[in-house]
């Protein structure tokens, strides 16, 4: 009798479709390292991305603002056992990355598994230019930057005198995108002037990025919430006016978004409600309420709605209306 002949090679097509069915993502590390064609495989962008869309990131806890440790997803929820793994191997003592002879540290964004911070010389946290760092727990390391160089700021006919809000944040960093490689914008207002400052790590250097000229003592931008992010902009609430500021960063301009009346004391969140629109929530009748809008694409304002959902809250009770466009009924 003839012995049996090897086994054809699994293609990677085939590999494929084994690896994008594998719900944990720790068994996919561990795939990773078997051999050397799997991890070619697995780190793949368009691999992925592919992953990514049939598995959603895991809530793994939260990072309080000021730099408390990491607060893990507790049970009976599904990612407990993973956050509490990832606490033990991880560095959430921030304090650890502070530099020394600096005061207070605080957190101004998380993205991509990197934390974006802030050290200024005093515990009081009100210094505008002071120390950033982009810091990543899992591999307990940290990067500092440079601070926003004086001739960087001339060439905007900006002076730091002049400076009457800083706000930092990191860039998405995009599922093309080396592992390694980040992005931070400094969002300044200056007396007249609106700029953005971006930081690369490629070349570990500021540039100077859009501005637009406007009346900064009049734009009021509250420097504790951080921007929303959508459709590769960002936007902030501008206090005591029904408008966002934006950041288009395809096309790198600032522009002004009018919102609906009633809005000019609200905070707001923006979010990608799909197939290409926006959505925003917003707190009304001091935050008792939650209101949901979507813009039409195309639509140059948010008050050009399709739907609007408010969540209203007391206590314990949760109440629900949805508004509907042709009508205009309230439908409980």
């Amino acid at each position: 009798m003839e012995s049996p002949g090897p086994l054809p090679a699994l293609t990677d097509d085939l590999l494929e479709e084994v690896f994008v069915r594998i719900e944990s993502p720790a068994d996919l590390v561990r795939a990773s390292i078997a051999c050397v064609a799997f991890r070619r495989l697995i780190a793949d962008p368009s691999f992925l991305r592919r992953y990514r869309s049939l598995h959603p990131p895991l809530l793994l806890g939260l990072l309080p603002e000021l730099c408390d440790p990491l607060e893990p997803t507790e049970a009976p929820h599904p990612s407990a056992a993973l956050a509490g793994a990832v606490a033990r191997a991880a560095d959430f003592d921030f304090d650890s990355y502070k530099p020394s002879g600096l005061g207070g540290s605080y957190i101004c964004d998380v993205r991509d598994g990197r934390v974006l911070m802030r050290f200024p010389e005093d515990d009081d946290g009100e210094e505008i230019f002071c120390q950033l760092a982009v810091c990543d727990p899992l591999a307990r390391r940290r990067r500092l930057m440079p601070p926003i160089p004086d001739d960087l700021l001339a060439s905007v006919q900006a002076q730091k005198r002049d400076l009457l809000y800083l706000g930092a944040f990191l860039v998405p960093s995009g599922d093309d995108a080396d592992a390694n490689f980040f992005r931070v914008i400094a969002c300044t207002t200056f007396t007249q002037l609106v700029v953005a400052f971006i930081f690369s790590s490629d070349t570990g250097r500021w540039s100077a990025g859009p501005s637009m000229s406007c009346d900064a003592r009049t734009l009021r931008i509250p420097d504790e919430v951080p921007p929303s992010y959508a459709y590769g902009c960002f936007y902030w609430k501008v206090d005591i006016e029904n408008k966002l500021l934006k950041l288009d960063m395809s096309g790198m301009e600032f522009s002004f978004v009018d919102l609906p009346p009633g809005h000019d004391e609200s905070r707001v969140v923006v979010v990608e409600a799909g197939e290409g629109r926006l959505g925003m929530f917003s707190g009304i009748n001091d935050c008792t309420s939650l209101y949901y809008t979507i813009k039409k694409i195309g639509a140059e304002r948010f008050d050009q709605l399709i739907m609007d959902s408010v969540w209203g809250f007391f206590g314990a009770i949760l109440l629900m209306w949805v508004l509907v466009e042709d009508t205009g009924n309230i439908v409980p």
